[in-house]
């Protein structure tokens, strides 16, 4: 369990960044949602230790990530940059991965175990010796995701994970994140993309001016005036709504149940 308390940052003794925050995150697939500057990222890089709070306090299934470093609360919580190619300096994609590991102090034959494994669950088998340069946008996203996955986190941090995706490189991603929480992983998704929220998350946290605006379920979430924090519903929801039809999570049920209306 990810504990939020009381969390306050404030950058350069001034700008406050987040102003009184707790949550928590469990084994559970989370949205945190906001406009620009309203607190996503710096909450998210809390989470493992890239920064400490300036008040308040966070445990990391009961490590106190002041107390303990980046390198030690990786090890729980792995952070998935928005811009994958940030993460990238090795020669091949092998090397890429075996770099967090190999960094844990494991021997050979478990970091290469770690690597296999790590590629498999993300359907990169056979790339090893591809440069990571060399790979499509989503081959990059799950790139990124396996060299944190070798790291074993029981948490994940994905950082706009679908951006800048077509639909099959951002459908390859989803899969993974399904996937990946059915083994049991928390994952928090740092997004924009409602669709997206709609889609996978069952829970949804959205900040404002750096406070906690709403922490609730996918459907109360949508059912806010999203204008108000300069967010928007997927077309679904307003085509439903439209329609007179309610809530759906996806294309087929809404379509099941539209088809019904009209052969009644």
């Amino acid at each position: 369990m990810i504990e939020v308390r009381n969390l306050w940052h404030i950058y350069d003794g001034k700008k406050e960044a987040l102003k009184g925050v707790s949550l928590t995150i469990g084994n559970e697939i989370v949205a945190l949602v906001g406009p620009n500057g309203s607190g996503k990222t710096t909450l998210a890089k809390h989470l493992n230790g890239l920064l400490k709070p300036t008040k308040g306090e966070i445990l990391v299934d009961g490590l106190d990530t002041r107390e303990h470093s980046v390198a030690e609360l990786s090890r729980v919580v792995g952070y998935v940059f928005q811009n994958p190619e940030n993460m990238f300096f090795e020669e091949n994609v092998f090397k890429e991965v075996s770099f967090g590991p190999k960094n844990l102090g494991l021997s050979d034959e478990e970091v290469e175990e770690r690597v296999r494994w790590a590629l498999r669950e993300v359907n990169l088998e056979g790339y090893e010796d591809r440069h990571p340069y060399s790979l499509s946008g989503g081959e990059k996203q799950r790139l990124a995701i396996a060299c944190i996955l070798a790291m074993k986190p029981k948490y994940l941090v994905l950082d706009e994970p679908t951006t800048g995706l077509d639909e099959k490189g951002a459908e390859s991603v989803k899969k993974i994140v399904r996937k990946l929480h059915r083994d049991g992983h928390g994952i928090l998704l740092i997004t924009h993309n409602m669709e997206l929220v709609l889609e996978l998350t069952d829970r949804v946290i959205l900040l404002y001016n750096g406070e906690k605006a709403f922490d609730g379920g996918v459907k109360d979430f949508f059912e806010l005036n999203l204008r108000d924090y300069s967010l928007d519903k997927p077309a679904l929801l307003k085509i439903s709504s439209s329609l007179g039809l309610g809530f759906f999570r996806d294309l087929e049920s809404f379509l099941d149940s539209a088809l019904r209306r009209v052969s009644q």
